[in-house]
């Protein structure tokens, strides 16, 4: 609803978004024990994939807008997030910090070396984006060793603006704030935006290796780097 998302007549009823990934992926919670110790409590969520969760849903999910290959040949273990969302009264440092700290921690515990996963802005024009995703696309190109490239029948050329004919600073302050935090980690963007009409968004694809991630955040979000 706030998003102005289609969802299906099953999701409608139920008032959930849910997707056959749900059952084999792992989640991560944010849980506030103050509003409650059952579903109340939950202010923030991540959905995390790994190879295995990929092997038993046939995909991982990122493979319907974006040719993944690189990604999925990239040596040792990668991590796909997705289906980030925190309640809009825990909208906060705190709550994205805690979110933050669990995906370090996972990362290490299973030896993560490389992070993916969709990332959106609101809304299906590009051209309302036109200096954020030029920004992006002249900035944070992802090398071509790992850069996933969105599918031909879904492209959508981010290189709108020239270099120059715009304020590179205003243009980060247009970018979503999850896709900004992704950047102060280090991650590149893929090649292409796609546009998702059932969630009403512009989607770019956010590749992240572990071995970019300056030391000092895994040591701020409590796990071990090295």
């Amino acid at each position: 609803e706030e998003m102005s998302a289609h969802a299906s007549p099953e999701m409608a009823a139920r008032k959930r978004d849910f997707d056959s990934f749900d059952d084999v992926c792992d989640h991560l919670l944010v849980l506030d024990r103050r509003r409650g110790d059952g579903p109340e409590g939950i202010v923030g969520t991540y959905r995390l994939i790994r190879r295995p969760a990929a092997a038993q849903a046939g995909r991982f999910y990122s493979s319907a807008e974006y040719d993944i290959q690189k990604i999925i040949d990239y040596p040792g273990e990668v991590l796909e997030l997705g289906r980030s969302c925190i309640a809009k009264d825990a909208r906060n440092t705190a709550t994205m910090q805690m979110l933050w700290r669990g995906i370090a921690l996972y990362a290490y515990h299973y030896n993560i070396q490389l992070m993916f996963g969709c990332a959106s802005m609101p809304g299906t024009d590009p051209q309302q984006h036109a200096q954020a995703l030029s920004y992006l696309c002249q900035n944070h190109l992802a090398p071509p060793e790992i850069r996933a490239r969105a599918l031909p029948h879904r492209y959508v050329d981010m290189n709108m603006l020239a270099p120059g004919s715009y304020e590179p600073r205003r243009a980060l302050a247009r970018v979503s704030p999850l896709i900004k935090g992704y950047l102060r980690l280090g991650c590149y963007i893929g090649d292409g935006a796609v546009i998702d009409l059932q969630f009403n968004t512009i989607d770019v694809l956010i590749v992240l290796p572990v071995s970019v991630i300056n030391p000092r955040y895994f040591a701020h979000f409590g796990a071990p780097n090295g």
